[in-house]
């Protein structure tokens, strides 16, 4: 399984440790337009694993730095500065706003190959999902987690708390050790812990959506 996490915008900063090794992060077919990206000052500063770079509300709910090292494996962390990376990836701190149509050929085949024929658990905002759409047989393959409030029969979106409530989705799924080998099988997982919707795809090549309702 393939869990698929965005960034968060904060971030820690190290004031000691070893630079950025770009030619030792995951993805190495990716290392020539990380460097393009990377400024002097980026490549200098000491980095930390992005399990411990990354501390924003979805994070501080997931809390990586608590699993084991064989569960971190599958994870995904779509990033702006360096297109995708493993929780054991040591990076800088950065700012970049994601250019989607800079990563997305570059992800399309990595992110194909890592995902395989498992499923997929889509935890990313709108912003990195435009980064990289799975395909064909992997995108029915695919639950993109939706978050919604209901109070007194309404339901509305929300988006601080949506990022809170996907850490606690894509902790609980990775804690469980379970492999599911469908989108259904992943639904009955989530809805052991929270209350949940399956939504079909609305359109062919379109993920399934998993929607996440709190009360």
């Amino acid at each position: 399984m393939l869990i698929l996490l965005p960034p968060s915008e904060g971030k820690a900063t190290p004031e000691r440790g070893r630079p950025v090794e770009l030619t030792r992060l995951s993805f190495s077919s990716l290392t020539d337009q990380r460097r393009a990206l990377l400024s002097a000052e980026q490549a200098a500063a000491p980095a930390l694993p992005a399990r411990l770079l990354y501390t924003g509300v979805l994070y501080a709910a997931l809390d990586l730095p608590s699993l084991s090292a064989n569960v971190q494996r599958q994870f995904v962390i779509i990033s702006a500065q360096f297109g995708a990376i493993r929780p054991a990836d040591r990076i800088p701190t950065y700012k970049r706003v994601i250019d989607a149509k800079y990563w997305r050929p570059l992800l399309e085949p990595e992110l194909a190959r890592a995902a395989g024929r498992g499923v997929i658990l889509d935890c990313r905002s709108a912003t990195y999902v435009a980064a990289w759409r799975p395909a064909s047989a992997q995108a029915s393959q695919t639950a993109h987690v939706a978050v919604v409030q209901e109070r007194n029969g309404k339901r509305t979106v929300v988006s601080h708390n949506a990022k809170h409530t996907r850490g606690e989705v894509a902790r609980y799924v990775a804690a469980s050790e379970e492999q599911p080998r469908s989108v259904q099988e992943l639904a009955t997982l989530v809805g052991r812990a929270f209350a949940c919707e399956l939504e079909e795809p609305t359109r062919d090549g379109a993920p399934w959506q998993l929607t996440i309702v709190t009360r």
